[in-house]
């Protein structure tokens, strides 16, 4: 077929930019699915997140916390005497989406995990002036005051074990009582207090 042809037929050229691009597509992103290595393993003590922690990292992204917040310690001295060891892929295996970022108004919070109480992050969130006098982050009191429904819960669950996050049966059918009585602090405070443990020896 000479390029004559093609470049008097406007519909034929058409479907060979898409027939072209489809498999540099495939070519592309193909090897980088199905090498592991690249995709990543989860470390040793990293799980997936249970109930009320999936809730919680779902109410953090929900409310921009990343827009403020890393989740991202980069190998340098200077940050790993501040936050602790560096941040590795096989941490985010089950973010979806991760939560590194670059942007730090507030600090970064990779190892914020048991660093501080919950009744500490729980008056650091109705009015972050009470525990930081110097902080610019805005109060979210609402979240005091918003439950949990289990039965979302209980879906998030089971179609995060449909691409593959290893939930058992007993996890998924727990998801409801998990939640149960929980508000949407309890489970941001609870996502929060599980960060950066397997990495950080606490």
């Amino acid at each position: 077929m000479s390029h004559e042809v093609v470049e008097k037929n406007i519909g034929l050229m058409m479907i060979l930019i898409v027939a072209v691009i489809s498999v540099a597509g495939l070519v592309e992103i193909l090897p980088l699915a199905l090498q592991k290595s690249l995709v990543g393993e989860p470390i040793e003590g990293i799980e997936p997140y249970d109930a009320l922690a999936l809730e919680g990292r779902d109410i953090y992204v929900r409310e921009g916390c990343y827009v403020c917040h890393s989740q991202q310690i980069r190998p340098f001295v200077s940050e790993t005497e501040r936050y602790g060891p560096y941040s590795v892929a096989g941490e985010s295996v089950y973010d979806r989406p991760f939560q590194w970022g670059s942007k730090r108004t507030g600090p970064d919070l990779a190892r914020i995990g048991g660093r501080f109480t919950d009744e500490w992050h729980r008056i650091h969130f109705m009015n972050p002036r009470d525990v930081v006098p110097e902080s610019n982050m805005p109060g979210y009191p609402w979240l005091a005051e918003n439950g949990i429904d289990g039965e979302i819960t209980t879906r998030k669950l089971r179609r995060l074990r449909m691409i593959g996050d290893p939930y058992t049966d007993e996890q998924i059918s727990g998801a409801a009582k998990a939640v149960e009585g929980k508000t949407e602090l309890d489970a941001l405070i609870h996502y929060l207090q599980g960060l950066g443990l397997a990495r950080s020896g606490r």
